[in-house]
Formats: structure tokens, sequence, C-alpha cells
């Protein structure tokens, strides 16, 4: 990253309501500290995440592709995210060589300096532990140089894998949590664009209060109400422990 350049972040999701939920806190976090924050939305949750759209009566797929567009673009300017949608199918993802050369594409241009998706398992969803692989994959070629020669190579952004539903079933672990305190009314609104999910906005809203308490326990910080957890793929590389 050259001097001045703005820094940069990227979200990879499955589906739309999945960037708000888990990583919210994070893109509203370093969105507010003037990071560019780039959201890959795989899908738009058009069958597995948008029950309630499909109990209105003469409900088609295009609309509520419209609808989910509409909700997560909206939750998306509240975060202070730029989302961009693939298209890929939902339940399940069908993700193919020129998706993966557009994700390519989009690391290569963002730069990011971390990256968020999902966990590595998840067997209630498989479209979750696909978008990682995916997401890491991506990252993998985004730093080939023989891929598309000439252009600028990635580095080695750390990637961190954001909580699932159920964390116990996809063996993920919490191992760094994130203090979204100051940005937690920001989510919270977020949430609340999402009304074809309104029946998660209370549950992870508990999930926030419960990594919060977590998050204060394991630190100095006794301010931290709300917080997000996250496990990370690769080693920590520091000059300091104590940080």
């Amino acid at each position: 990253m050259t001097q001045g350049q703005q820094q940069s972040a990227l979200v990879v999701s499955a589906h739309p309501g999945d960037f708000v939920w888990r990583a919210g806190g994070a893109i509203a976090l370093y969105a507010s500290r003037g990071w560019k924050v780039k959201i890959v939305s795989l899908s738009f949750g058009e069958r597995g995440e948008s029950a309630s759209l499909w109990k209105e009566r003469g409900m088609t797929v295009e609309r509520v592709k419209e609808l989910r567009r509409d909700e997560a673009m909206a939750a998306a300017r509240v975060l202070g995210g730029e989302v961009e949608f693939f298209d890929c199918g939902d339940y399940p993802l069908n993700f193919t060589a020129a998706h993966m050369d557009r994700l390519v594409d989009i690391y290569r241009s963002v730069q990011p300096r971390f990256v968020l998706t999902h966990s590595l398992e998840d067997p209630y969803n498989m479209d979750h532990p696909l978008a990682a692989r995916i997401a890491q994959e991506a990252r993998i070629v985004a730093q080939a140089h023989g891929h598309q020669p000439g252009g600028t190579v990635l580095g080695a952004p750390p990637v961190f894998l954001f909580e699932p539903h159920q964390t116990e079933q996809c063996n993920w672990k919490p191992q760094v949590l994130l203090d979204i305190t100051p940005v937690w009314d920001t989510k919270r609104k977020a949430f609340e664009i999402l009304a074809a999910q309104e029946y998660l906005w209370e549950y992870y809203t508990r999930v926030a209060l419960n990594r919060g308490v977590q998050a204060a326990r394991n630190s100095e910080k006794k301010h931290i109400k709300y917080a997000e957890a996250y496990q990370r793929i690769f080693p920590q590389v520091t000059e300091d422990l104590a940080m």
C-alpha cells in the first residue's frame, strides 16, 4: 500500500443477511475509521434466507431477489460498506470459473488489509463453508504471479472467520473478540432493515452482548458492552506478544 492510499477490507458473504448479522460491527467500525469496506454477496438469499417473503401470495424468484437486493444495499449503506452481488444462486450456490476470475479481480483491485468470511464447516448450511472455500481460493489465486501476468498481485491479508449460527456443530472457536460498542447502534439499525429475517434481530443482539461480556473479561477494557467474535485461519505475526 502506497503512502496516503485508503486502507481497505473485504467481506465475502454467502447471503445478504450474513454480512450484517456476523460482520456488521466490523464493517461499521472500519468504515467509521475511513476505511473502504468492500462486501461481496455471492447470492441474494432468494431461496433459503427469505422464508417470510415466500409466504406472500404471487411471490416470484425475481421479486424476492429485488427485495433482498434493496434490503442488503440499504443495510450496507448504513454500515458504511459497498456491496456487490454475484447472483450465484442460493441453496445451492453455483459458483463458476467466471465468478472466480471476478472475485480474484476484486481482491487485486481492493488490496484488502484483512478478509472476513464464513466458518469452514456448517452442517446446517452448505452455502456457508462453500463461500469460505471460495474466499480462500480466490485469495490464493490473487497471490499467483502467473494469473493474468503483469497485474498487481495480492499480499498476505489475514483471514478471519465470522461466527456461525451454531458454533459447536461448526467446530468454530472464538479467537478474536472485536469491540463494536462504539458502532453497535449502527449495526442494530442495519439489522432492522432486514425485514425478511426479523426473527434474527434479537438473537444476534444477544450474541453481541454475550461476546461483549467475554471481551471485557478477557481484557482490561471493562467498558466493552458489545463485541463480534472471529476465528483466524493463519497465525498472527507480531513483534509484541503483549499486544
